[in-house]
């Protein structure tokens, strides 16, 4: 015993050994069995009994004190009757009064027992052997017996045929003409009983009787032995005999103690128990089974945390603060759960001045979140709507259906949802459109985390949608354009977007250039200020051959090259990378000048295969549309061909090799009489500065005296 407790093999070789030893050795041996199995009604008849063999009449009535209320067994309450009529025999008629009260008290007990049978029919004899000294005292002791019988017929017992038949000779005996009514007026009942037995006995038939009452350990028996006693239990509260409530909760009442006489270690019989109280309006009495249990079970949180839900729900706040400084206990072996009931119960106390507060609702349902406690969520959202005025309770309403969407079904989300914009509609948080459907309310419905019902554009268009919705009254200006990504991340329909926008473009503002007056307008004309990576691009350019494209990606620039004369691509490669916003010209025309670029056309011999248009021309060279990355990859820059076409003077052979850019007139364009004063004035001066040679001369030479 001392290993394992429980261990019922050997309680029943103590027992067995306890049998043969004297009482004053065998009572600690009964006491050790009882102390680990309180309900075995087995082991304290078999106490009673050895103290009964000794004549110790008052260890007995302690004994049966100790266990009648608890065992409701026929065989250990008949033996409690024996006693009671043993002590009492000699008594008189004080002593018969005694045992009839002994009789009722066990009638009442376990009088609805399937096995009482023997018990009320000993308990019919007895009243029929009672001294009637009087007519009157025969027509009391008549009495007795025809309402001892009439109570016996309706109970679902194994005898109830024997003592429908043994009612039927007692009427018969007294008067005829009145039995025959009597019987008339009892036979449906009894016709009840009888049938509601024969239903009874198939799952009393499932119960062992014989079992000892052991914490649970998941063994096949034990959980068929749960099942057979759910079954008994839900046919007794099924009312099948249809009776009345009061006789009904009575057999309850029975099944319930005798169920626990074997299944004491189950908490949730205890629970079913109270509960079954509780709502049958006996608050009391669910109070008492809640305190057995405890006893029964000291270890048990759960049903703490139940009895102390009772206690407060009937107002008993000091009886509940008891129960959870139990849980606590001395604060280092409290649970955290039991903390957190205590949160709870402070939560609820604030909502008394905080009801207001509409940060406080929302923190006090992230707690009920957090707990899974659906149904005081709802009530929670419920009492705060309630008393929060409208413009105050907008987050409370976007919190309310989130949960709504995340746990409720289609009827009540909708249902909130539909309140929620009868609400707001009033405060103008939600304006006109307020009573309106929504698609962005399905969406919020069937979106969860990151999974959206629809592509980030669908979700996009609708948060603009809103927006627009919403301020389609205010004068449209363009710094209001709303950011969609800001429209999408928290919506007013109260779902928020868990990622970013990819696809939304925005300017790219190292291409800004700054508005030049001088510029000729037209399509694909780019400032010749432009910054680094963008190309200079002047009217009086312009690329041959080479198709319009934009500054895409290296894939688009390959096709231009491939697409491009010979002599655009020997130039184009010839291009350095230059940083900073403008290129210098001197600079560029000296590399130009340098180059070996192939030209495609026939010239004379002797002449260079570089031309410069000679200043008198009045052709302007017509402007590139285009323009394209360069081979560097940090810069872009313009590219110059010569015109393959005829030009004035092209092929004049006296053309002076060392002519400088100097000695050109201005071209007619104001922006290049510009940039050629800039080279004339570059050139006047050597000292301390750079030089690339004459321009024409090809010659690369660097002065820096």
């Amino acid at each position: 015993m001392a290993d394992n407790k429980y261990n019922v093999e050997a309680a029943e070789i103590l027992a067995n050994e306890a049998l043969h030893l004297p009482i004053t050795e065998a009572v600690p041996i009964y006491e050790q069995l009882l102390t680990t199995y309180p309900t075995a009604a087995k082991f304290w008849k078999q106490y009673v009994e050895a103290q009964m063999a000794v004549n110790n009449d008052d260890a007995t009535k302690q004994i049966f004190s100790r266990c009648l209320l608890n065992c409701l067994q026929i065989a250990l309450w008949r033996c409690y009757i024996r006693f009671i009529r043993k002590v009492n025999e000699k008594k008189g008629v004080e002593g018969l009064e005694e045992t009839r009260k002994a009789f009722e008290f066990m009638i009442n007990y376990v009088g609805a027992d399937i096995a009482s049978g023997p018990v009320w029919m000993e308990y019919i004899s007895f009243l029929k052997s009672l001294p009637a000294q009087t007519a009157h005292e025969e027509t009391q002791r008549m009495t007795s017996v025809r309402r001892a019988y009439q109570r016996a017929i309706v109970i679902p017992t194994h005898h109830v045929e024997q003592l429908w038949k043994d009612y039927e000779n007692f009427e018969n005996s007294v008067s005829r003409a009145l039995a025959k009514g009597l019987l008339s007026e009892y036979q449906p009942k009894f016709n009840s009983a009888r049938a509601v037995y024969r239903e009874l006995k198939k799952y009393v038939d499932e119960i062992d009787w014989n079992l000892l009452a052991v914490p649970p350990t998941g063994s096949y028996k034990e959980e068929q032995q749960w099942i057979a006693w759910r079954r008994l239990l839900a046919f007794e509260k099924g009312n099948p005999q249809r009776i009345d409530n009061a006789s009904s909760n009575k057999r309850i009442v029975f099944t319930y103690e005798q169920c626990l006489m074997y299944l004491y270690h189950y908490p949730d019989i205890w629970y079913d128990y109270a509960t079954w109280h509780a709502k049958s309006g006996s608050v009391e009495s669910a109070v008492k089974v809640f305190q057995r249990a405890l006893k029964a079970l000291p270890d048990s949180e759960m049903l703490k945390y139940a009895y102390a839900e009772l206690e407060e729900s009937r107002g008993s706040i000091q009886a509940a603060r008891r129960i959870y400084e139990s849980l606590l206990g001395d604060g280092v072996n409290a649970t955290a759960l039991a903390h957190i009931q205590i949160a709870h119960n402070v939560f609820e106390a604030g909502l008394k001045r905080f009801m207001h507060e509409p940060g406080y609702i929302l923190e006090y349902a992230d707690f009920l979140s957090r707990l899974n406690d659906d149904r005081n969520i709802r009530a929670l959202f419920e009492r705060a709507l309630n008393t929060l005025p409208p413009e105050e309770s907008v987050e409370v309403w976007k919190r309310f259906t989130q949960f709504e969407q995340t746990y409720g079904d289609l009827v009540s989300m909708l249902k909130v949802e539909q309140r929620r914009k009868e609400a707001l509609s009033r405060t103008g948080e939600e304006g006109a459109l307020a009573m309106e459907g929504s698609l962005q309310d399905v969406v919020s419905r069937y979106s969860f985390m990151d999974l959206w019902p629809c592509s980030s554009n669908d979700l996009d268009h609708l948060a603009r949608q809103e927006w627009l919705a919403k301020n389609m009254n205010k004068k449209p200006e363009k710094s209001s354009l709303p950011n969609l990504a800001a429209l999408t991340d928290k919506g007013s329909s109260g779902f928020s977007t868990p990622y970013s926008l990819s696809n939304t473009v925005n300017p790219d503002i190292t291409r800004m250039v700054i508005y030049d007056p001088g510029q000729k307008s037209g399509p694909g004309v780019v400032p010749n200020n432009a910054p680094s990576g963008v190309p200079a691009v002047t009217s009086s350019m312009s690329m041959s051959g080479a198709p319009l494209v934009s500054t895409g990606g290296t894939n688009t620039f390959d096709g231009i090259l491939k697409a491009a004369p010979p002599a655009l691509v020997a130039f184009i490669a010839n291009l350095p990378a230059v940083e900073g916003p403008v290129p210098d010209a001197d600079f560029v025309l000296s590399i130009c000048l340098q180059s070996n670029i192939p030209t495609g056309q026939t010239v004379k011999p002797g002449v260079p295969p570089v031309q410069v248009a000679a200043g008198g021309s009045n052709r302007e060279p017509t402007v590139s549309t285009k323009s394209r990355p360069a081979l560097s990859g940090s810069s872009m820059r313009t590219s110059r061909d010569r015109q393959s076409g005829k030009r004035k003077d092209m092929e004049r052979p006296d053309e002076d090799e060392t002519t400088t850019v100097q000695s050109l007139p201005l071209p007619k364009d104001a922006f290049r009489i510009r940039q050629m004063q800039k080279a004339r004035a570059g050139t006047t001066s050597q000292t301390g500065s750079a030089s690339y040679g004459s321009a024409f001369s090809g010659e690369h030479s660097t002065s820096t005296t």
